[in-house]
């Protein structure tokens, strides 16, 4: 018997609540969680792993898929899809709402979409792989390979360049390993067959205001015993920069500090500005989103009276109503 609702009966709701790091979402939602009667699930490549608590911000509220992974295991976005697919059948079948939040936008896209055929080719990605290779050496790509693709890594010669390049990409790239890719599994139910799906994405209307929680959100970390939390993940021996856990952001950073390659305080700055650019990724995926909700808010986090005019179509929300009653609009659900 399928876990996913009948059909004819009305479509039981589920709410996927996006936005940009450091940008408010889990707060929000949490907010949304104890107004509601919802499950939060999280949608994030940090999380999933244990021990990656202060630089992933793990936050302590309940949410399904944090701490599931070994930090020397590889999490793969059809893995996400599987999961979350079974999570909003096993929530709504207790009568709770499926909450998804987070920020990793290729583990949403594979959840609401598919999976897809074979990916195109990236020449951006491509070419980050080709510049490590010519400065550690195609052996050293082999070992990226294996770590995340070791079904791939097996099957292709440490020397033979255009394949690791290619294998490499595509995960990099997807999220998911090449190897998968060419099993080409089954296509999961779209969500949206199922459910009615309400898409939201949180975001502070100028950009310098998220710039600025980014690094005062970062140094916190440090504060709280950030770099102590690396060196305990390197202390173990079994884990090494080529795998997702170690390359998230905050993290690759500051392993690459303790490995001499560069001071703390370079390693700092280099984070901050690693997380600045995950951000601006996460934009260029929102800006094209289709059926999005823009909650645009300013410093105190109130909505504001200006939309970020490169994001946002529509009209502008005005102030000061907060977050989680705009929220509440969309869904419409009075407040308790």
């Amino acid at each position: 018997m399928s876990d996913i609702p009948a059909m004819g009966r009305p479509r039981p709701l589920l709410i996927c609540m996006m936005g940009p790091t450091a940008s408010g979402k889990t707060d929000l939602a949490i907010d949304v969680a104890r107004a509601m009667s919802c499950e939060l699930v999280s949608v994030d490549s940090a999380l999933v792993y244990r021990g990656l608590d202060i630089g992933s911000a793990k936050p302590d509220y309940p949410h399904h898929l944090i701490d599931i992974r070994d930090p020397s295991e590889v999490y793969s976005a059809a893995d996400f899809a599987v999961d979350a697919t079974r999570l909003a059948a096993e929530i709504t079948n207790r009568g709770n709402i499926p909450l998804f939040v987070g920020g990793t936008m290729l583990y949403f896209r594979a959840f609401l979409e598919g999976l897809s055929d074979m990916p195109a080719a990236d020449p951006s990605v491509r070419e980050g792989v080709e510049r490590e290779a010519a400065e550690r050496g195609w052996p050293y790509i082999h070992e990226l390979l294996a770590a995340v693709d070791p079904e791939s890594a097996s099957r292709i010669h440490p020397n033979h360049s255009q394949r690791l390049a290619r294998a490499l990409e595509v995960y990099r790239a997807t999220g998911i390993a090449l190897s998968e890719w060419q099993r080409r599994p089954g296509r999961l139910p779209r969500p949206r067959d199922h459910y009615r799906v309400v898409q939201l994405a949180i975001c502070p209307a100028d950009r310098a205001v998220l710039h600025e929680r980014i690094e005062r959100r970062f140094r916190k970390m440090m504060t709280a015993g950030f770099l102590e939390e690396v060196r305990r993940l390197q202390q173990r021996g079994d884990l090494h920069e080529g795998l997702p856990a170690v390359r998230a952001v905050g993290y690759r950073q500051l392993w690459q500090h303790l490995e001499g390659r560069c001071s703390l305080e370079e390693a700092v700055a280099n984070g901050i500005a690693a997380t600045r650019q995950l951000a601006k990724r996460q934009l260029t995926w929102l800006r094209k989103w289709p059926d999005l909700r823009w909650i645009i808010t300013d410093s105190a986090g109130n909505l504001a009276e200006k939309r970020l005019s490169d994001a946002v179509d529509g009209p502008a929300v005005e102030a000061p109503e907060k977050p989680l009653a705009q929220v509440l609009k969309y869904l419409d659900v009075a407040p308790m």
